[in-house]
């Protein structure tokens, strides 16, 4: 009897547990066929973003849903190998797919928590979640993600899984991959990241956003000291760089900062539109690459230069005070100051801070990330108000004051402020458009308004040449005399809701003096206003209207207005870029372009830039002889003229001209040298006065000045040579060709200036000798 009940309990012990396995095993071989193909993961296309490069191949920008770069396994450092390995799955090499130790771990503790509590996911099981699988946490999503754990180990070596893995687990920031989310944190390539950073990123699977450096720097390093210890546990790293890695200070890249060495975003985002209206929401996931015209060097020195010039206008004209208050209790928490400055957004090197204290030591300023820097009186000036000047209470800097610091060159900080101004640069090849440059404002994080484009502002005496270029058609000479005079009751046309009327004018010189008969050369070099509108009157608005469409204008923008002749009309700077071209080029319209070609994920050729080049297939649209004595003429604007400034640069083969609009609301400078052009704008978007003193050589010729230093450094001078059917002959005051004359000027040779009358003693003696 006793034998028969110790049989029954056996049997029905056996069943207990063999019974389960035996459905578990049922259910399997039910369940393995259903699985999904492993196609997706044996043919590995993921999302990939629509990427910008630079002439030379630097990344520019991308765009897409999912931020991914894809690197083989033998591309990844071995410790960030082994942080992931720490952080996620150490045993990864030994196991088949699940590790059942720690599987029966977390089954005990989910038993008896009552629920699925806890995990037991190794690297292959998240491969299998993230390709196949939902996050949910069920017993058949658990079930289903260990069937597919061994075949895909049954199906792909141990390196290949951990490829898989590294590419495309999500690590926050849209970043998808180990690969890019360096670049996003750290500014980095996977290959640059130091052992810390590795151990950061390591950290992010677990809980992307919890762990995010970004906004967690505290937590994320908590989970950093976590992984190198096990690294160091598990004998991936030594005492010595595990003192080290923790010692190391980790630079988070902040909102605001980008991601890529090359700041080109307006560019970026011009190349976007095009190619998504081509390509619709392909655009975004099928790799599509896009490389422009744009030279690194050149966009480097177009946003360093604009961004300088800006800060420089800024600082001409004083500080506005803090952009905000922080009311700070006693013994405030860094988490309360990150908190505060969560929603600021950065912009670039003007790095938000709170004053903490102020002192005889300086100004105690808190940064993100828990940075404390001092500035000291001299870094202070800017915003301290003069002596004896009256401050309103909410421009004084005080404890909790939400301010901006920059760091100078010579690594001390200073109070700076965000610019209300805006600026443009653009700058491209005489010789077939290519366009080397774009900034299309001050901080496109702050405004994606593009200026190069989509601005239509007024080009003032930037316009002239283009006046002067047709004067020179209807017979006028840089010799010709003009009366530099007040012109009073002169008749402008004015068009009001559809009517246009004639109303008086009086014009004037920007210094409000006038010189009398002077020549046209030094009329334009000295941008005089008087001489212009005459110019226009002479040769009448509608043919100059007309002859400016030569240089790509529109005809309605630029109304037959005698106005035009000081630049009242409205033009892009891109328009003005494409304009200065037809001087800088010899007389040939080109078109500005960006794009060089458009590549597949597989870097098929899809489409091919074939720019309209001199030399080649341009159309001439300007008699030579005309580019030529424009482009002299602008020469005197730098040697002697508004733009003299530019002499600094210590070259003579520099022309151009600077414009000022009426009450100083735009402020140009258009130039070139025989090998690019570059145009720089100054201006707010609602146009107001940018200060009396302020004018196209004050505050956009520096900018334009530190672009052309840098790129036309090592460049060889161009020389300018005098066309066939001109001639070169000797000049007095009063433009008339004179042997013993003191000037030398290039004219038309159908178009030469009378000679001097001889005096009455000047005939004898011919006739006698």
């Amino acid at each position: 009897m006793n034998s028969r009940w110790w049989f029954y309990s056996v049997l029905t012990g056996a069943s207990l547990v063999f019974a389960p396995l035996l459905l578990l095993l049922f259910a399997a071989m039910l369940t393995y066929p259903t699985l999904p193909s492993l196609e997706t993961l044996t043919d590995y296309r993921p999302k990939i973003p629509l990427r910008v490069y630079s002439v030379e191949g630097h990344l520019l920008g991308e765009f897409g849903e999912e931020r991914r770069a894809l690197v083989t396994i033998n591309e990844v450092p071995e410790l960030m190998k082994q942080a992931i390995l720490a952080a996620e799955d150490d045993r990864f090499y030994d196991h088949g797919g699940v590790d059942f130790k720690s599987v029966l771990r977390a089954a005990y503790s989910n038993f008896t928590a009552g629920g699925a509590k806890q995990g037991a996911s190794t690297i292959t099981m998240q491969v299998a979640r993230n390709f196949f699988l939902t996050n949910e946490k069920r017993f058949s999503r658990k079930f289903n993600e260990v069937l597919l754990a061994f075949k895909i180990e049954g199906s792909l070596s141990k390196d290949e899984i951990l490829q898989l893995y590294i590419n495309h687990i999500y690590l926050g920031q849209r970043a998808y991959g180990f690969s890019t989310a360096a670049q996003v944190y750290f500014g980095k390539s996977l290959q640059q990241i130091d052992l810390a950073e590795m151990a950061i990123l390591a950290g992010l699977p677990k809980a992307p956003s919890a762990y995010n450096p970004v906004t967690n720097l505290k937590r994320a390093q908590l989970r950093q000291t976590y992984i190198l210890r096990r690294m160091h546990e598990l004998g991936y790293i030594d005492a010595a760089q595990y003192d080290a890695a923790l010692k190391f200070p980790i630079l988070v890249k902040r909102n605001g900062s980008s991601e890529f060495a090359i700041k080109a975003d307006f560019l970026a985002e011009m190349v976007r539109q095009v190619v998504y209206e081509q390509y619709q929401e392909a655009t975004y996931t099928q790799g599509i690459k896009v490389y422009t015209t744009i030279r690194q060097k050149d966009q480097v020195a177009a946003h360093s230069a604009l961004r300088k010039g800006v800060l420089e206008y800024d600082s001409r004209h004083g500080y506005r005070g803090p952009e905000g208050f922080i009311k700070l209790a006693k013994g405030s928490t860094d988490e309360v100051l990150e908190d505060a400055l969560l929603e600021v957004t950065d912009s670039e090197d003007l790095i938000p801070g709170v004053i903490l204290e102020m002192n005889a030591k300086g100004i105690h300023v808190y940064t993100r990330g828990g940075q404390i820097i001092v500035v000291d009186e001299e870094g202070a000036k800017f915003a301290r108000p003069q002596p004896g000047e009256k401050v309103a209470l909410k421009r004084r800097l005080r404890v909790g004051s939400l301010i901006r610091v920059k760091q100078t060159e010579k690594m001390t900080w200073q109070i700076v402020q965000q610019p209300q101004v805006e600026a443009a640069f653009v700058s491209g090849n005489p010789k077939d458009g290519a366009i080397y440059s774009l900034v299309g404002g001050f901080d496109f994080n702050r405004s994606q308004f593009n200026h190069i484009t989509q601005a239509w502002r007024q080009p003032g005496s930037s316009f002239k040449p283009f006046i002067y270029s047709a004067a020179l058609e209807k017979g006028f000479t840089p010799a010709s005399v003009i009366n530099d005079a007040p012109l009073t009751d002169a008749p402008m046309m004015v068009d009001k809701d559809g009517v246009v009327t004639t109303e008086a004018w009086s014009p004037r010189n920007f210094d409000g003096t006038f010189e009398g008969e002077i020549r046209m050369r030094r009329a334009l070099y000295m941008s005089k206003n008087l001489v212009s509108v005459r110019i226009l009157q002479a040769i009448t608005p509608q043919y100059a209207q007309d002859f400016v469409t030569k240089f790509g204008f529109e005809a309605a923008k630029h109304p037959p207005y005698l106005t035009m002749a000081l630049g009242a009309g409205s033009v892009t700077p891109l328009q003005m870029l494409s304009g200065y071209a037809v001087f800088a080029n010899g007389g040939y319209r080109v078109n500005p372009y960006f794009i060089q070609r458009i590549e597949d994920g597989n870097g098929k050729i899809l489409s091919q830039a074939a720019p309209v080049t001199v030399g080649r297939n341009a159309e001439r649209v300007l008699d030579v002889r005309n580019a030529f004595t424009m482009v002299n003429m602008m020469q005197d604007v730098v040697n002697h003229g508004t733009a003299f400034r530019a002499t600094q640069l210590g070259r003579k083969d520099l022309a151009g001209k600077t414009g000022t609009t009426s009450d100083s609301m735009d402020a140009w400078f258009c130039g070139f040298q025989s090998t690019v052009v570059g145009v720089a704008w100054v201006g707010f978007d609602t146009p107001r006065s940018l200060g009396e003193q302020e004018t196209g050589g004050g505050a956009a010729l520096p900018i334009w000045m530190d672009y052309m230093a840098t790129v036309l450094k090592d460049v060889p001078e161009a020389v300018y040579t005098m066309p066939p059917g001109m001639v070169a002959e000797r000049i007095n005051e009063d433009g008339l060709r004179d042997p013993e004359g003191t000037r030398t000027e290039y004219f038309y040779q159908e178009n030469l200036p009378p000679l001097r009358e001889k005096s009455i003693i000047e005939s004898i003696v011919d006739q006698l000798f």
